[in-house]
Parts: C-alpha cells; structure tokens; sequence
C-alpha cells in the first residue's frame, strides 16, 4: 500500500513539473519545488521566471509561488488566502528559502540579473481591503440599511439580535444603531446632511426663478408677464380686472363666470399679459408659503380719494416679502375728492415712491368704471416685464404651479395650472406632489379646448385621479412608470419626514442656527395696539444686529395679530411680535399648526431685551401655566405622620400626580406649590378625571378649608 502511494506521488510530480495547472499532491514546498526541478528543469526555470523576488534574506512574508494547496491536494488559485494556522510546518521557512534560491539563481538567458530590492507584488486576491465608508439618514428601515450595505436583510437583522435588539425588516432605527451594525460588518459610517430647503433666508433670486435655472441661453425666449392685483378691499380691483378683460364679471355675467379658470390672458400691442384673479394678498401669500411664487409684477390699486389703508400697507410688504416689482394702478381719479398728490406722499411714506418725485415706482393714474388708463397701465406692465427680461425655454417638458383645483360634477378632478417654462401637451404625464395622471384634455382660460399651452399660459387639465392642492408644482415625466416611482418615493419622504420633529425658527434656536448659517437675517412681523408703539419699537429693531445678522421688519400694523400675519410668517420664515395685543383664535390654531413663533410683550424695552439675547444666543426659554383642571375640597383629613389632606371633587378636567396646584379662597391664592399625593380609596393613582372623589395632599401645605377651590396646573414651554 505505501508502495502504490509512493508511486502515484512520483506519477503527479512529473504530471505537475510538465503542466503548471496540474495539482500537486499535499506535501511541504520545499518537496514540491525540488520535485518540479527534477522533473522538468525547463519548467522550472518558467515558474522562476514568474516568481515574485524577495526584498531580503530570510524573509518569511509571502509565499514563492502563487499556486496555492490545499488539504484534498487541489489547485486553489485566485481563492483567499490560508490563514496563517492552516499553513503547513514549516511552510514559512520553506517559502523563505525558495525566494532566496530564486533571487540568488540566474534568470533566462539574455535577461537582465533580478535586483534584491524587489517588493513583493501582492495579488489582487490577497490585497488588504479597506472598509467601505457609507453615508446613512438619521433614520432609516433594516431593509434600507441592507440596501445601503449591499448586504442580506437578514444578516442586519442577525447583528440587531446579537446587539439586544429583536427587530423586522420594516423596522426604523436611528444612526447610532445603524452605524453600530455596520461597524461590525466592516464598514465605516458618516451620517448624511440633512435636506436643505429652499433657503429663504438667502434668496438672491425670487423662487420664481427656479423654474429657470440651468437652462441653455439659446434655448430661452421672452414670456408673458404674469401679473397679481392686490389692494385694499372697495378699492377697485375686481373693477380693474373687468375693464382689463373687457368682460362685466363684477355684475355677475353667467358666461364670464362658467369660463372663470381663476387666470387670464390678454393682449395689448401683439404682446400677451398674464393675470391671476386672485382674491388678495391672502391668496397670493398662501401660495407661497407652500413654497410656490407665480407672480413677476404685483398692480397695487389705491383709491385716490382714500390713500394707502391698512391693507394697501399688508399688500406693500407681501409683495417685497415675494421681491417682485410694483405699478401703483391710481384708481378713482374720476371723483372729485380724488387727491393724488396725498396718496402719493402716502406712499413715499410706506417707502414707495413715485417717479414724479424721483422714485422709481410707476404709477398710473386710472379710472377702472370709466375704462380710462387701462391702456396706458398694460403698456407700463409691458414695460417693466422687459426691464425684467422675463424668458422661458419652450422647447423643454412643462413645469409649472397650480392655481386652484375642483371636483367638477362632469368632468371630475380638475386642476388650473400655470405653464411657467416649457410647452404643456394633451397626452403628457403629469406629477403634482404625490398624484399623477396623463392629461386628457386641455382648456384655455375662454373655455376652448386646445393641443398644447407655452410658458406663462393659464390652463385647465383633466387627468387626475384627485384635485390638487393650490400652490403645488406640477412636471411632465417621460412616462406612468417614471411617474410612479416618484409619486412612491415622495409618499415615503412625508412619511419619514412626519416622523422627524419639524425645524421651526424660534427666538430660542436663533443663535445656533445663525451659527450654522443657516439663517442670515431674522425676519419679524411687529403688531401694536395704537400706531405710536411701533416706531419708538422699529427705531430700537433697527440698531440690534451686527455684519452677520440684522432685523429686518417685514411688516407691521396695528390690531390683534390675524391668520394673514401668521400665513406672511411661514412664506417669510419669520417671528411674529405683538405688542398690547393679543392672537386670534384661529390665528393661534394656525400658528400652533405650522410652528410659527409668536411672542406678546407689553414693556417695550423687554420685548427689545429679549431680541438682542436672542441675536447672541443668551435667551432663556418661556413658560407658561397650563390649566389641566379644577377641584373642590369638601372635607378635609389628617393621617398620622403626613398631616391633612384634602377629600375633593373634581369639577373639571383631570388631577395628575405631582401636577402644580394653587388654592383660591375669596379670590385669594392662598397657596401655589405641587402635589405630592394623590390616592383613590387608600390606593395610589397617577390621575383622576372629572366627576370623581380623591384624597389629595399639597407640600407644605395643611391649611385646606372647606370650599376652597384647587387649580392644577402644569409648566409648558412657549418660547
């Protein structure tokens, strides 16, 4: 038997000296090399000739030759490399004298003798691979971070249960868990910036604009000017745009209404010019506080027989809140109290002027009953759209925004959209936020159908599955698929975006946000009681602030402040301060539901303290007192080493434990401290709700009489 083995290894040597794929049997190195010798001296001398020569004598680094064995005596070449256990004995050692009997001996002849300093060339299979450095969100799903890693869910799963943490493929972890697992499996981690938004706060352009940015110059032509009416309520702008559109919409005719679309166009001098019939500055704000902004002019009506009223003034600072230019539209010149040369002092007042008085306002004396100007005012409207040199490119796929939407009883889901660059077709796909649809059919703003509308042209679209939102951007896509995706991948952001706390801009976090860059001035918006505490107020605003950060007031008044002042806010990214005033119900509903920071002061010199903090970070945060509920003590206990307690009823809301609590006696607070116990029976509770008995105990406090009334209450932050 070891005969007939002996003589299979003298029969796989000379197979292995003549083929260098044949498999050499599982001996050491050294047998194997001198075995090749002695079969085939030519073969060795190849096999030299690919050999990798050693820096130094004696060194036991990397083998001589990169045909790898195995146990089984099979060639493994391009497999991983044995680790150093698996390695035969004295396999190091045999290594070390091969590379040195072949740097020592002759090459081929002719060739060039081998140099000692010869590193040693590393394959591909045996070099050292570094881990892979990943970007990961703030949060993400297991399924999310397998794809990110390029690994098997399950695995993530594995490493979770290993760390303690029994989780689904669907489940969401945070950064720190996902940077743990991926750790382990070998990779390096670095957590991904979060999504900057559209940033006000640095606008070098109106967003408007955005709808052109990158496009080819020889692609851009010029567009229609589209134009909002904003103004004071009686002053004439429902009147204004009747004249314009030489249809009688303010007396009701049925056809001007059927063909309403909520935007027109019309045409003066071969020119077009764009108008949106929106109901005001409310509407006009609404949009873009969706992030929205349609208008490149803003007419701004002013009676001249009533000058600038509070709401000519909200118009004023809503359209530079949009940074878009004003024509004054100079309405009612026909009666005789008409007194331009007020208004127009009225208006240098609010910092527009005039170009009589060396401004450069245009202003455009009109009568909208007579139809007088009309022609004069679209002819300044065409002006400043080509000092402004409004261009779009027609040839692209259309983007745009949706004016208003409704379900109509014939043709469903129906949504009027502005073309603000590219050319819209019947049978493009649209995508507006997370709804899509091909368009079926089309409607200029006089109700005829139509193939196809260019940029700046008003629409009305059939196709949707739902009505759209005002304010929402629409785009057409290559086709449904493409659509899907997007539709998909926006559904999941909300959801993970709803997940997330919202960034709100706050007088606390001021400071930390300049420091981040992320906010380069504070906007705020300043309501007063009487017109006299806002300029010693605006005067004081205007020193605070440095080269980094200054105050900028982007609307004041007087009056409670109202849903306008907090929809103004969330376009504008600003604080609302009120002074001796107070937040209108909904006003504060809507404040609440869009994280808008609104602060009520009534000393002057605090409200301005309390910005200069803010502006170096020193601000400390506010609390108020939250009513939770009221009880009434009806007899009154003592028990042995704690004292009296009160029996009470609760009349309304809930006790919490360990809750703040005053007493009212005659009108008198009496006492304000905490709870320290609260029992039902002789049990413990944590709350109890209205209509039912409890024991309650006070710190500190055993003076309880009868009738005496308890608010509870807790600290809440405001600001």
């Amino acid at each position: 038997m070891a005969q007939d083995r002996k003589g299979k290894k003298h029969n796989i040597s000379k197979v292995a000296g003549k083929a260098d794929s044949a498999a050499p049997p599982p001996q050491s190195v050294t047998e194997t090399v001198s075995n090749e010798r002695a079969a085939s001296p030519k073969a060795s001398r190849k096999r030299k000739a690919r050999k990798p020569a050693k820096a130094s004598k004696g060194s036991t680094a990397a083998p001589a030759a990169s045909t790898k064995l195995s146990a089984s005596g099979t060639t493994q070449a391009g497999k991983k490399r044995a680790s150093p256990a698996a390695k035969p004995a004295g396999a190091d050692k045999a290594a070390g004298k091969t590379a040195e009997t072949a740097a020592s001996e002759p090459g081929p002849t002719g060739s060039a003798p081998r140099p000692e300093t010869v590193a040693p060339a590393a394959s591909e299979e045996t070099a050292v691979v570094r881990p892979k450095v990943v970007e990961l969100p703030a949060t993400l799903t297991v399924r999310q971070l397998a794809s990110l890693l390029g690994i098997s869910p399950i695995d993530v799963i594995k490493e979770l249960m290993n760390n303690g943490i029994m989780a689904n493929i669907n489940q969401q972890i945070d950064y720190e868990t996902a940077a743990i697992v991926a750790g382990e499996m070998g990779f390096e981690t670095k957590e991904e910036a979060p999504p900057t938004e559209e940033a006000e706060p640095k606008l070098p352009q109106p967003l408007r604009h955005r709808f052109y940015e990158g496009e080819d110059p020889k692609d851009l032509q010029p567009r229609p000017p589209v134009v909002t009416v904003l103004g004071h309520v009686d002053h004439g702008k429902t009147k204004l745009l009747d004249a314009i559109r030489h249809t009688n919409v303010a007396e009701g005719e049925a056809g001007g209404i059927t063909q309403h679309i909520g935007a027109y166009q019309v045409e003066t001098d071969g020119k077009k010019i764009t108008f949106l019939d929106t109901p005001g500055h409310e509407a006009f704000t609404a949009m873009r506080a969706r992030g929205a902004q349609v208008t490149d002019l803003a007419v701004l009506v002013v009676a001249a027989d009533d000058g600038v009223m509070p709401q000519t003034k909200e118009a004023i600072d809503h359209a530079r809140a949009a940074q878009v230019p004003i024509v004054v539209a100079l309405n009612k010149m026909d009666k005789p109290e008409a007194n331009p040369d007020l208004v127009k002092q009225q208006l240098a007042d609010v910092g527009l002027t005039v170009e009589e008085w060396g401004g450069d306002v245009i202003c455009v004396p009109i009568s909208a009953k007579f139809n007088q100007g009309i022609e004069e005012l679209l002819e300044n409207i065409l002006l400043v759209a080509e000092v402004e040199e409004l261009k779009a490119n027609p040839k692209r796929p259309a983007v745009g925004t949706v004016i208003e939407g409704k379900m109509d009883r014939s043709r469903g889901p129906t949504a009027t959209v502005l073309v603000q660059n590219g050319t819209l077709k019947v049978g493009d796909v649209v995508v507006i936020d997370e709804l899509h649809g091909r368009v079926r059919a089309m409607f200029n703003d006089k109700g005829k159908p139509i193939k196809k509308a260019g940029p700046s042209t008003p629409v009305a679209i059939l196709g949707l599955p739902d009505v759209p939102r005002a304010g929402d951007t629409f785009e057409v896509v290559a086709n449904e698929r493409t659509a899907r995706t997007i539709t998909t991948k926006r559904a999941e952001e909300k959801r993970e975006a709803a997940r997330r706390p919202t960034k709100i801009l706050s007088l606390d976090d001021l400071y930390n946000q300049v420091r981040a860059g992320e906010v380069k001035e504070l906007n705020l918006i300043l309501k007063a009681d009487v017109q006299g505490s806002l300029e010693p107020i605006e005067n004081s605003l205007d020193r605070l602030g440095d080269e980094n950060l200054r105050v900028r007031i982007i609307h004041d008044g007087t009056g409670n402040i109202t849903e306008s002042d907090i929809m103004l806010a969330v376009a504008s990214r600003a604080i609302v301060i009120g002074f001796n005033v107070e937040v209108d119900p909904a006003a504060r509903r809507m404040a609440e539901a869009e994280g808008v920071d609104i602060r009520l002061y009534d000393i002057i010199y605090r409200l301005i303290e309390d910005i200069e903090k803010a502006l170096k970070g020193l601000l400390e945060p506010v609390y108020a007192d939250v009513v939770i509920g009221h009880a009434e003590v009806r007899a009154i206990f003592r028990i042995p080493q704690r004292g009296k307690v009160a029996g009470v009823y609760v009349t309304d809301g809930q006790i919490t434990r360990n809750a703040l609590a005053r007493i009212s006696r005659n009108g008198e607070v009496v006492y304000d401290g905490r709870v320290n116990s609260l029992k039902r029976f002789t049990e413990d509770v944590k709350e109890v709700n209205t209509g039912f008995e409890c024991g309650v105990g006070l710190e500190d406090f055993d003076g309880f009489v009868e009738g005496d009334i308890i608010e509870f209450y807790r600290k809440e932050r405001v600001g």
